[in-house]
C-alpha cells in the first residue's frame, strides 16, 4: 500500500517540482495558536509537516527552535499533548505526511511500545529522532518500522562513504539532508554543495533525499528543492511565532496569518523551482 509520503513524492514528482515541508514545534506558543498554524501549513500548500515534539534539551536545534521548546514546554505540552495534536491534525486532514521529530528521552519515559501504538492510532506517518544513530536501531527503529511508521534518518556533510551505508540501511520514506554542520537556522549551503550531497547520497539510496537546516526565503526553498527531492524550513517560520507574541508570551492572532503568508511564497518558491 502506497503511503502518504510516498504519495507526497509522487505527488510533486507529477508537477516537476520537489517537495515542501516545514517544522513546527507542537504548542508553541500555546495549543489552539499551534492547531491553527498546522491548519494553515496545509492550506498554504505544505507537502509534509514536521511536528516537533518538546523537550528540555534540544541539543541539535539552534536557538529558535530551542526557545520554541521551551515556549511550549511552559505552556504545558507534553508528549502526550503532542500525540493529540497529531490526532487532531490527522482528523483534520487525512492525506497530508505527517511526522514528529525529536529526541528520544521522551519517548523512552513515556514507553516505546506505548508510544508507538498511540503514534499509529493518531495518524503519524514517520519518525524524525536525531540523537538515536544506527547502532541504536533495537531501541526504537526497528519496532517503529514494525509498527508501520517511516523511520527517517539525517545525514550530514561529514557523513562519509563508509558511513552512508550504515546510516540509510535501515532508512525508510525519505533522507533528511542537514545541508549544513551545526545548529539548525545559522546559515545556509551553497547550491554546489547540496548538488554533490544529493549525488553522494543517492549512490547508496533509492529514498528521496530532502534538503533543510538554514532555508529562510523562497529563493532558498526554491534552489534546495530543485537540486534534491525537497526543501524543508523550521527556524524562519518558529522566528515569526517569537516575533508576534504578546507582551505576555501568549499567542497573538497574527501569528498564524503571517505565517500562512510566508509558508504561501515558499510553496511558490518550490513550485517556480523545477526539479533536477
Amino acid at each position: 500500500m502506497t503511503t502518504r509520503i510516498e504519495s507526497a513524492f509522487a505527488r510533486a514528482r507529477s508537477e516537476d517540482r520537489g517537495v515542501l515541508g516545514v517544522f513546527v514545534t507542537a504548542g508553541d506558543p500555546d495549543a489552539a495558536t499551534s492547531q491553527g498554524i498546522l491548519d494553515a501549513l496545509v492550506d498554504s500548500g505544505v507537502d509534509i509537516v514536521e511536528l516537533g515534539m518538546p523537550f528540555s534539551d534540544p541539543m541539535a536545534d539552534g536557538p529558535a527552535i530551542q526557545a520554541a521548546s521551551l515556549r511550549a514546554l511552559k505552556g504545558g505540552m507534553t508528549l502526550s499533548g503532542t500525540l493529540d495534536m497529531a490526532r487532531g491534525f490527522r482528523d483534520r486532514h487525512p492525506d497530508t505526511p505527517l511526522v514528529l521529530m525529536g529526541y528520544y528521552n521522551p519517548i523512552y519515559i513515556y514507553g516505546v511500545d506505548a508510544f508507538l501504538k498511540d503514534a499509529v492510532a493518531a495518524g503519524v506517518d514517520g519518525l524524525i529522532i536525531v540523537d538515536l544513530p544506527p547502532e541504536e536501531d533495537d531501541e526504537l527503529c526497528f519496532p517503529a518500522k514494525e509498527a508501520g511508521l517511516d523511520f527517517i534518518r539525517l545525514v550530514t556533510p561529514t557523513s562519509d562513504a563508509e558511513r552512508l551505508p550504515v546510516v540509510l540501511g535501515t532508512a525508510s520514506g525519505f533522507v533528511y539532508y542537514v545541508s549544513i554542520t551545526g545548529i539548525t537556522g545559522t546559515r545556509s549551503a551553497a547550491g554546489a554543495s547540496i548538488s554533490a550531497a544529493y549525488e553522494r547520497i543517492s549512490s547508496v539510496t533509492e529514498l528521496p533525499v530532502v534538503t533543510g537546516f538554514g532555508i529562510r526565503t523562497p529563493e532558498q526553498a526554491g534552489e534546495a528543492a530543485s537540486l534534491s527531492d525537497g526543501a524543508i524550513v523550521g527556524s524562519a517560520v518558529v522566528d515569526i511565532i517569537a516575533d508576534n507574541l504578546n507582551e505576555d508570551g501568549s499567542g497573538s492572532p497574527e501569528i498564524v496569518s503571517k505565517i500562512a503568508a510566508f509558508v504561501s511564497d515558499l510553496a511558490q518558491g518550490v513550485a517556480a523551482a523545477s526539479s533536477k
